[in-house]
């Protein structure tokens, strides 16, 4: 079956990773700057392993360097979002991107993508909340600099407070500071864990952080008494199947754990990460899950509902969009 028209929620994505290849070759076209090295021949994102990955990524967002090129950036990735059904997306966007972690900078790159975010709301029925977020290689000095940032912009349209980037570099508990000044900002918690570190990396988000959240968490399954803990906690894993596989945590989809957490009573939602590096999109994800365990449009209205549930973001708007899920015929 097509999954194409089940309203879906995604709480997993980058906003930077979700730009489409030919709106990055076209803005450097624009300002003259050669990435003819990042991409395939086919035309696609080309990078030889995780660490490259980050590499290329920093390069597209090069050429990210205003305000308005980052509400460009989200019209088009919001555009791709809603062709594949999603009604409600949260973004990581982070502030050394997005001004260098200069609050007033910050301030004007925000306001230009909320606006474009409220554009796509207004035309395209989809809903946009950011999860300002640290880089964990740049450290845990400039991960206070980014929670200054989130926390002079918490509320409304910034929801969150998050951590991705090269999960081999520190510990968690090196960013418990960061973590702190977005808590005591009202801000809800999530951070990358147990995507390339086993899982005491997954323990030591919830020990050292306190998050709410696991971005990834897969490698949790390694452990009986953590998935166990992640079940009584309710725990909700944001987990990205086709990222995972790509990447090669994973040699291929079957086996991928995301079902027996499931099986285990884990909280797991699905995402696609960064979707144009990993060759997907939700209606991909979709098809791949459906084909490999055998679940149906219940199962992912349940998955949604799960997701809407662990959304960081109003009741409001948590409430509106579980309507549209739940309205979902199965």
């Amino acid at each position: 079956m097509s999954f194409k028209a089940l309203p879906k929620v995604e709480l997993h994505t980058h906003i930077e990773g979700a730009a489409p290849p030919d709106f990055i070759r076209g803005l450097a076209k624009e300002k003259n700057v050669d990435l003819s090295g990042i991409f395939a021949a086919d035309g696609g994102y080309a990078y030889r392993d995780f660490w490259h990955f980050l590499e290329v990524y920093e390069a597209a967002t090069s050429v990210l360097n205003s305000p308005q090129d980052y509400a460009r950036l989200t019209r088009a990735v919001l555009e791709n979002c809603a062709e594949a059904g999603v009604v409600y997306v949260e973004t990581f966007i982070s502030p050394d991107f997005c001004g260098g972690r200069d609050v007033s900078a910050w301030r004007d790159y925000l306001a230009a993508i909320q606006d474009a975010a409220a554009e796509a709301e207004r035309d395209a029925g989809i809903t946009l909340r950011g999860i300002v977020t640290a880089v964990r290689h740049f450290g845990p000095d400039a991960a206070r600099e980014v929670a200054r940032c989130a926390q002079q912009t918490a509320g409304g349209f910034i929801t969150g407070y998050g951590m991705g980037g090269d999960e081999k570099s520190g510990k968690q508990g090196d960013f418990a500071y960061a973590f702190d000044m977005a808590r005591e900002a009202g801000l809800k918690l999530t951070t990358h864990a147990g995507e390339w570190n086993g899982p005491d990396e997954v323990r030591a988000a919830l020990d050292d952080l306190r998050v709410e959240r696991i971005g990834h968490g897969v490698r949790a399954i390694e452990d009986p008494a953590l998935v166990d803990r992640l079940v009584q906690d309710g725990i909700t894993l944001e987990v990205c199947p086709g990222s995972n596989v790509f990447l090669g945590v994973y040699p291929d989809l079957a086996a991928h754990p995301i079902a027996r957490l499931r099986d285990r009573g884990v909280k797991v939602t699905v995402s696609t990460d960064d979707p144009p590096f990993f060759r997907t999109d939700m209606v991909k994800e979709y098809e791949d899950l459906s084909r490999q365990f055998g679940w149906d449009a219940a199962d992912f209205k349940a998955l949604n509902l799960t997701a809407i549930e662990a959304a960081f973001c109003d009741d409001a708007t948590r409430e509106r969009v579980r309507k549209i899920v739940e309205a979902q015929d199965v």
